[in-house]
C-alpha cells in the first residue's frame, strides 16, 4: 500500500516537474511559514531570492579558480551546468547550488606542475568515481558509507586538507604583506561587526576591499580586462591523461561525500521532509557535474553551505529559486570581461583571505569531531587523527615509480587504514570496543538537527536586528 502511494507520489512529482505550486498568494509569508521545494512565491520574489543565492555562492566559488589558476568564467560556467543537472536528476526535490569545492585546491596546485590539462584530468577522474559511488548508493543505501567513514576519519581528512594548504597561504601573503593584512583584517572586522547577509559575505567583501587597496598600491594589471570581450564563451581546457596524479585527487571523493550527505540531512531537518532517498542521486549529480568540469577545464563542484544560510534566512526552500541562480550564473559566465576582472585579483589579496580560509577548512574537520562527539580519550580515535594530521601538515611525499603520493593522499589513506585496522584487531582480541562511534551517521548527519537549529537561530537574530 505504502509502496503504491510512493509510486503515485513519484509520478505526480514527475508530472509537475516545472509546475511549482504557488505558496499562498505568492507575496507574503506568515511567521513560521515555510516555502517547500515544490512550491514558489511570485516570479518576481523568486527571482530576487535566486539572485541572493548567486551572491551567497559567489565569493567561495570564485576563490578556487583564483587560487588554482583556473579560468573564473569557465569555473562559473560548469558550476551553473552542475546546479541545473543536480536539480534535474534529483527531480526538483533537493534545493542546492553546486559551487567550487575547496577540497580540490591542494591537489590542483600540486598537479599543475605537469600542466593545467593534467590537473583537469584529476578532476575528471574524481567526478567519475563519485558518480559511480552515487549509483551504488541508489541501489544499496548509504549505510555502508557510515561504516567506512566514521566521524573521526572524515573529520581528520577534512582537517588535513585545510592545514596542508598553509604554506600556499604564506607564499601569497609574503608577495604583498600590506595588501594581505588589509584584506585579512577587513574580512575579520566585517564578520565581527555585521550580521545577516553582510556578515555571511565577509570573505567576498574583504576581497573587494583588498582589491581596492591593491589598485591604490599599483598592484593590479587591467590590460586583460580591457582586452576581454563583453560576450563570449569561456576558455575550455581538455584533460591530459596522467594516472600518476590520481592518488592526490581520489581522496577528495571522501570529502565530497561528506559535504553532500551533510547538505541533504540539514535540508531534511529544515524542511521537515525525509530526503534520504535522494542521497544517492545527489552524489551521482555532483559526480556528473564534476566530471563535466573535468572534461572542459572547470573546478570540481560540491553542495554549498552558504546557500543553506540564504534558505534559513528567507524560509524559502523552493527549487525554483535555484533554477534562477543556475541560469543567472550561466549568463555571467558568458561575459569574458567579467571573468577577466575576477582573474585580476593579485596575490597579496589572495594571501590575506587564504590565511583565514584555509584555517577554516581545517577547523571544519574539528567541527565534525565536536558535533559528532568523537571521544579522543580512546586510543582508536586519537591515533586515527594524530598520525594523518602530521602527515598532511608536513606534506609527506612518497615516490612510487612514476607516481607521487602527497600529504593529502597519504594522510587520507592512513586515516582509513589506521581506524579499521585498530578496530579489527580489538575485535579479534575480544576487547570490548564501543562501536557506536563507528556506526554513527558520519559528518553532519548525527548533528544535522543541531546545525539546522543553529542556522535558524542565526537567521532569526538577523531578522530581528
Amino acid at each position: 500500500m505504502q509502496e503504491n502511494e510512493q509510486n503515485n507520489s513519484d509520478k505526480n512529482d514527475g508530472a509537475r516537474f516545472f509546475g511549482w505550486k504557488l505558496h499562498g498568494d505568492g507575496k507574503t509569508l506568515m511567521p513560521g511559514e515555510v516555502v517547500n521545494p515544490d512550491e514558489r512565491l511570485s516570479w518576481t520574489r523568486t527571482t530576487s531570492i535566486g539572485l541572493q543565492h548567486i551572491v551567497a555562492m559567489f565569493g567561495a566559488t570564485f576563490l578556487v579558480p583564483l587560487l588554482t589558476g583556473f579560468s573564473p568564467a569557465t569555473t562559473l560556467f560548469f558550476s551553473a551546468i552542475a546546479t541545473i543537472l543536480f536539480l534535474i536528476i534529483t527531480r526538483n526535490k533537493v534545493p542546492s547550488y553546486l559551487g567550487s569545492s575547496f577540497a580540490f585546491i591542494a591537489p590542483i596546485i600540486a598537479a599543475k606542475a605537469g600542466g593545467l590539462g593534467v590537473a583537469v584530468f584529476g578532476i575528471l577522474a574524481t567526478g567519475i568515481l563519485l558518480a559511480v559511488i552515487g549509483l551504488i548508493v541508489t541501489r544499496v543505501g548509504p549505510g555502508w558509507i557510515n561504516r567506512v567513514m566514521p566521524p573521526v576519519v572524515t573529520g581528520t581528512i577534512v582537517a588535513l586538507i585545510g592545514f596542508n594548504l598553509a604554506p600556499a597561504a604564506y607564499n601569497n601573503f609574503t608577495v604583498s604583506p600590506i595588501t594581505a593584512m588589509v584584506t585579512l583584517c577587513s574580512v575579520v572586522l566585517i564578520a565581527a561587526l555585521f550580521k545577516g547577509i553582510i556578515g555571511r559575505l565577509s570573505i567576498l567583501l574583504g576581497v573587494i576591499i583588498g582589491y581596492v587597496c591593491a589598485i591604490i598600491r599599483g598592484e593590479v594589471d587591467f590590460s586583460s580586462i580591457n582586452e576581454a570581450a563583453w560576450i563570449g564563451l569561456p576558455d575550455f581546457t581538455l584533460p591530459i591523461a596522467d594516472f600518476s596524479i590520481l592518488p592526490m585527487f581520489l581522496p577528495v571523493v571522501l570529502v565530497l561525500i561528506a559535504e553532500n550527505v551533510g547538505h541533504i540531512k540539514s535540508v531534511s531537518v529544515m524542511t521537515g521532509k525525509n530526503l534520504d532517498r535522494s542521497i544517492g542521486w545527489a552524489l551521482f549529480s555532483d559526480g556528473l557535474g564534476t566530471t563535466l568540469a573535468g572534461i572542459g577545464g572547470g573546478s570540481g563542484t560540491t553542495t554549498y553551505a552558504e546557500n543553506i544560510g540564504v534558505m534559513a534566512a528567507t524560509k524559502v526552500y523552493s527549487t525554483a529559486a535555484y533554477w534562477v541562480a543556475g541560469a543567472g550564473a550561466l549568463v555571467l559566465s558568458l561575459c569574458p570581461k567579467f571573468g577577466a576582472a575576477v582573474a585580476s585579483v593579485p596575490s597579496g589579496v589572495l594571501g590575506g583571505v587564504t590565511v583565514l580560509l584555509y584555517g577554516m577548512i581545517g577547523m571544519l574537520g574539528v567541527r565534525i569531531w565536536v558535533e559528532n562527539r568523537v571521544d579522543f580519550s580512546k586510543p582508536i580515535n586519537i591515533t586515527t587523527a594524530a598520525i594523518p594530521l602530521v602527515i598532511g601538515i608536513a606534506d609527506f611525499t612518497f615516490q612510487i615509480g612514476d607516481s607521487s603520493l602527497t600529504g593529502i593522499a597519504i594522510g587520507s589513506i592512513a586515516a582509513l587504514v589506521i581506524f579499521h585496522l585498530i578496530f579489527f584487531l580489538n575485535r579479534l582480541r575480544g576487547i570490548d570496543v564501543d562501536i557506536k562511534q563507528s556506526e554513527k551517521d558520519f559528518v553532519l548527519i548525527e548533528g544535522a538537527e543541531d546545525v539546522a537549529e543553529a542556522i535558524e537561530e542565526t537567521a532569526e537574530n538577523s531578522r530581528q536586528s
